[in-house]
């Protein structure tokens, strides 16, 4: 009997690691979020970079990465009345995630080191 229950409990513990792991492959799989369209807003005489920078936003969570060494770019978040969120600078290619806790509409702007700007309007929803 003691064999018996050690097999039913080793199949349980098989199949729920099996069930975690298709839905963390089913979840990488999906790609979460709404796509930001990234705009260029000043540009100094230099080709377009806006699909290097890569945004969306999943609820709360603004998500962004760079698909190529653009150097140090700074990150600044603004709600659409100008309200100041949070302002970063991070080291390219890399990527990060803001935390947004109010629902609203909001601006995120790009600057390169040699001044060109990019920017992208998104909403966060409940």
């Amino acid at each position: 009997m003691k064999r018996v229950t050690q097999l039913v409990l080793m199949l349980c513990l098989i199949l729920s690691g099996a069930l975690c792991y298709a839905g963390s492959v089913d979840g990488t799989e999906n790609e979460k979020g709404t796509p930001i369209d990234v705009i260029g807003k000043a540009l100094h005489g230099s080709s377009d970079k806006s699909g290097s920078i890569n945004a969306s936003i999943d609820g709360h969570y603004l998500t962004v990465s760079f698909t190529e060494n653009l150097g140090q770019v700074a990150i600044e978040i603004t709600t659409a009345s100008g309200g100041y969120v949070e302002t970063l600078s991070i080291t390219t290619p890399n990527g990060l995630q803001f935390y947004i806790p109010n629902t609203g509409d909001y601006i995120v702007n790009f600057t390169l080191p040699n001044g060109d700007e990019y920017y992208g309007e998104f909403t966060v929803t409940d």
